[in-house]
């Protein structure tokens, strides 16, 4: 693939910037933050663990091993395309560890059509749970001696942090299970398939217009720009390949994820004034062609401090000219600074740790070197081979991922309140 192919589609609007010091833990998030540790002369950053990931306790389910999140292959087309039809293969990328989350797995493989009523039977212990937590606190906080409150407050965050747990990965069944209602497959975990001599790493089925009719009409305009961005001239050439830095095409796809979530709400917010018919003069014209000028943004979508720094797909250049006009892009840009500030803002941390880890499940925890000069060292970085049409179909995967985490959120916070704004 020549060079000007691959600038073609690295052009997205997706950069590695600094971020402030409460950044997330993924390089795919941030290059800085708890999640990593520095060593070595060069200044190499490295991935830790989650120091609370250990701590676990049974909520429905007694198992204690790993289970991956796998199904049987199916009738459906999907199997068509695959010589391997008989075999196993996960339906998501990342494995659930705590027992709420390989019970759902269960029932998501076994039972699928059960997982509503699963999970609201998880959500109402968790509920039983903390009301319990919170009732011991307090008896302990006028009880206990002055030498063991440390102790009881330490016991109180680290089941806090195990039901935090267990909501994560409730939440992410969720999502897998919408997309199992919709008949589209997650891509699996990214690597470079052995029985392809090309080395192309995808090999999943595209399913791009069932994805493409998941979201409203004037969301998906929305979307089409997004890829426009992307993907730049080649929108209209998917066979070709690029080879392309691994970690750059895991940032695309977490800020595209982002991406999703801002529009499902904005959205959201755009039909039901559409319906009461108050929408801002002008915007009932469907054939609309409000131009916004170039420097107009929607950086805000960047504002979460744990996501800032690849929360890309919305830069200030990528609203352009070369941007076709929209109506619900023209509605986002009524909004005053403060109301889209909130708007692209990740409601809960919850959410906010489902990206991560989805996205390093995806593609993997890659090793950054830092140059002396402060710099990125990209000739450390893995390469992969992709076609446009794979970035196409991740891409809109991702930002699908996006509107679903906005939806299972809502609906999980209405039976067990986590959001915090």
């Amino acid at each position: 693939m020549d060079a000007a192919a691959t600038a073609s589609l690295i052009r997205s609007p997706v950069v590695l910037r600094k971020t402030s010091d409460n950044g997330a833990g993924s390089m795919f998030l941030t290059a800085s933050g708890p999640g990593f540790t520095c060593s070595g002369p060069g200044r190499q950053l490295r991935f830790r663990q989650n120091a609370f990931a250990r701590f676990s306790r049974p909520l429905q389910s007694s198992a204690r091993t790993r289970r991956s999140f796998v199904v049987r292959a199916s009738t459906s087309e999907d199997d068509s395309s695959s010589s391997s039809s008989s075999a196993a293969k996960p339906i998501a990328p990342l494995q659930l560890e705590s027992p709420a989350g390989q019970f759902l797995s269960q029932i998501l493989v076994t039972h699928p059509h059960l997982v509503p009523a699963a999970v609201e039977q998880q959500l109402e212990q968790l509920q039983t749970d903390r009301d319990s937590s919170e009732g011991q606190n307090k008896d302990a906080s006028s009880s206990v001696p002055g030498t063991d409150i440390v102790l009881y407050r330490r016991i109180a965050e680290l089941k806090e942090n195990e039901r935090r747990r267990t909501l994560e990965e409730i939440l992410y069944a969720l999502v897998v299970q919408k997309f199992m209602e919709a008949n589209v497959s997650l891509v699996p975990s990214i690597t470079p398939p052995s029985s392809d001599p090309s080395g192309r790493v995808d090999t999943w089925p595209t399913k791009v217009e069932k994805l493409e009719r998941l979201h409203s009409p004037e969301m998906y305009e929305m979307i089409h720009n997004h890829l426009a961005l992307i993907l730049g001239p080649r929108m209209g050439d998917l066979t070709s390949v690029a080879q392309i830095s691994k970690l750059r095409v895991g940032q695309v796809y977490a800020a595209s994820v982002m991406y999703g979530y801002f529009l499902k709400r904005v959205d959201q917010r755009f039909q039901l004034e559409k319906s009461m018919k108050i929408l801002p003069g002008g915007l009932d014209d469907v054939k609309t062609s409000v131009e916004q000028p170039e420097n107009v943004t929607f950086q805000a979508v960047s504002s979460h401090p744990e996501v800032g720094s690849f929360a890309g797909g919305v830069s200030a250049k990528g609203f352009g000219s070369e941007i076709k006009p929209s109506r619900l892009r023209t509605y986002v840009m009524s909004f005053d600074s403060e109301t889209l500030q909130r708007y692209a803002t990740i409601r809960s941390r919850e959410a906010v740790g489902i990206i991560e880890k989805h996205t390093e499940a995806l593609f993997g925890k890659p090793e950054i070197v830092i140059t002396p000069e402060g710099t990125v060292d990209s000739s450390k970085e893995e390469q992969i081979k992709i076609s446009f049409g794979g970035m196409k179909r991740l891409v809109l995967e991702a930002v699908t991922f996006g509107s679903f985490l906005w939806d299972v959120e809502s609906h999980v916070d209405a039976r067990y309140h986590f959001v915090l704004n």
